[in-house]
């Protein structure tokens, strides 16, 4: 391992797109993607880890509240909201450079809502918004985007 590697020593005013990112998949998952638990601790050993790309599969919950888990399996179920939290606490534990959260969208519209309120008061500021420049034909830098979540679904 070269120690040199232990931060960033790349360009990251390129577009984000010319990167290769440390990402997960099935965060919540600690064990079986079939039948096994589904926790938060996943989120948090991710992006302690350095992750800066997770996933939330997301479902409708009981009392309008989404869920995540992996559907028609027997795992088990977590609230959206309090992966949120998480998210909000551990986002830039190991590094203030973008993450993105993975949206695999399975709600109904009014649990969309419900997501998005979420997000917004809990993420705030952290939470990238602006629209993209139409004039530009590519993705802003992870430089530009320090500090933020982008949100791909």
């Amino acid at each position: 391992f070269d120690p040199e590697h232990k931060k960033v020593c790349q360009d990251m005013k390129q577009p984000l797109s010319h990167y290769f990112i440390n990402s997960s998949h099935n965060t919540y998952l600690i064990e079986d993607q079939f039948r096994g638990p589904s926790d938060i601790t996943g989120y948090i050993r991710a992006l302690k880890m350095g992750c800066r790309s997770v996933e939330l599969d997301v479902w409708d919950g009981p009392d309008n509240e989404p869920v995540i888990y992996t559907g028609h399996t027997m795992t088990s179920q977590i609230v959206f909201r309090s992966v949120i939290d998480i998210i909000n606490k551990y986002a830039f534990f190991a590094s203030e450079y973008p993450l993105i959260l993975c949206l695999e969208n399975h709600c109904s519209i009014k649990q969309q809502k419900v997501m998005v309120q979420h997000m917004k008061k809990i993420l705030g500021d952290k939470l990238h918004t602006q629209s993209p420049n139409t004039e530009e034909s590519y993705l802003p830098s992870p430089e530009s985007l320090k500090g933020k979540i982008l949100i791909k679904a």
